[in-house]
């Protein structure tokens, strides 16, 4: 049994795979559990997020850039951009994951794939990011 830890994991992978190799992300991800002996068990929650993130990939985008200060998307290392979008995605759709929880875990892969200071901007953005969905989803609510 795997964990959402390790789905995001290798969500991330694949992702991060796909920013290289624009491809069909179903494809990517039968080759990628091939490849890493996980054909039996594949990851249904990865493929959900692989999924939706190249599926909402242009919106994401947009609110990478509306709150990377000072950066341009190209610009952020391929791992934040990645980590950034697999969070934002979880922030649009993912309403069975609280806000908190996709954004720590985002601050973990960013640190552990990464570097510690990215860490602190993938903090940033995520954290700016929440507070504008939020504040959208009040204003859907009255």
């Amino acid at each position: 049994m795997t964990t959402r830890r390790e789905g995001r994991e290798w969500a991330l992978q694949v992702l991060f795979q796909l920013d290289f190799q624009p491809a069909d992300p179903i494809e990517t991800l039968a080759q990628f559990w091939q490849s890493n002996d996980l054909q039996h068990d594949p990851c249904v929650f990865t493929e959900e997020l692989v999924c939706g993130v190249m599926e909402y990939r242009p919106a994401v985008d947009a609110l990478i850039q509306r709150y990377a200060d000072n950066w341009d998307l190209r610009r952020i290392g391929r791992v934040d951009r990645n980590v950034l979008r697999l969070a934002i995605f979880e922030l649009m759709h993912r309403n069975d994951i609280p806000p908190a929880v996709s954004i720590n875990e985002a601050i973990d892969l960013a640190k552990y794939f990464s570097s510690s200071e990215s860490g602190r901007f993938v903090n940033g953005v995520l954290d700016r990011t929440r507070k504008e969905l939020e504040a959208a989803r009040l204003g859907d609510s009255e």
